[in-house]
């Protein structure tokens, strides 16, 4: 599991430099005095990056179920010691993780100065809702895995798709900042909405999650 989070921290980190290569060349192709045209791109470069990050996810699942293919064939039962159901949490996990180290390290580098947030009037707490967003985002990618590998493995391509759409949602929601509230509320509705269809398609049922409460088993 731990080999299968490290690849999965490692294809999110392709696809990160390939959208961000794909974006640099076009900001460098164009005319930065054109705002419009920079803003333009900004939101084509997200959008780009949402995909292709989608494509290496979907990637990444034929490899596992490649590895797992292999692991039946070598084993003498004829079992997997590792389910896709667990790989596709472990999966999220790693790429939840390595999403979320790279928005702390751009706000950590922020933070370095020089100026303060918020001496021109604006939003202070730009710190505070940008470690709220990291949260969820690192949660959505962790329900996003389970998701998505449920639509691969069962050929429902509308999970795969409403996965997509989700992903694209809460990326250009953060395009409405420094109005915070339309960004973080939609975020977290969707994180709502993304746990408790993965805790179902994992499983899971009120009786369970009662019992857990009351720590009973």
């Amino acid at each position: 599991q731990a080999l299968a989070l490290s690849c999965r921290a490692f294809f999110w980190l392709v696809s990160l430099l390939l959208s961000s290569l794909i974006w640099f060349i076009a900001v460098k192709a164009s005319d930065p005095r054109d705002e419009p045209l920079q803003k333009g791109l900004l939101i084509f470069g997200v959008m780009f990056s949402v995909l292709l990050q989608e494509a290496f996810r979907f990637l990444y699942y034929k490899l596992l179920r490649k590895a797992i293919e292999g692991l039946v064939a070598l084993s003498e039962d004829g079992c997997s010691p590792i389910s896709i159901q667990q790989m596709a949490y472990v999966a999220g996990v790693g790429f939840g993780l390595m999403s979320g180290a790279f928005s702390m390290i751009n706000l950590l580098a922020d933070a370095l100065g020089p100026g303060t947030v918020g001496i021109h009037g604006d939003s202070q707490l730009y710190f505070l809702t940008s470690a709220f967003m990291t949260m969820v985002l690192i949660f959505l990618h962790t329900f996003w895995g389970i998701l998505f590998f449920h639509g691969c493995e069962h050929r429902r391509w509308w999970e795969i798709m409403a996965v997509v759409v989700m992903h694209l949602a809460v990326s250009g929601s953060t395009f409405c900042n420094p109005l915070y509230v339309g960004s973080l509320v939609p975020s977290y509705l969707l994180m709502t909405a993304a746990a408790t269809w993965a805790y179902l398609l994992s499983g899971g049922s009120a009786q369970n999650l009662r019992r857990f409460l009351l720590c009973k088993s």
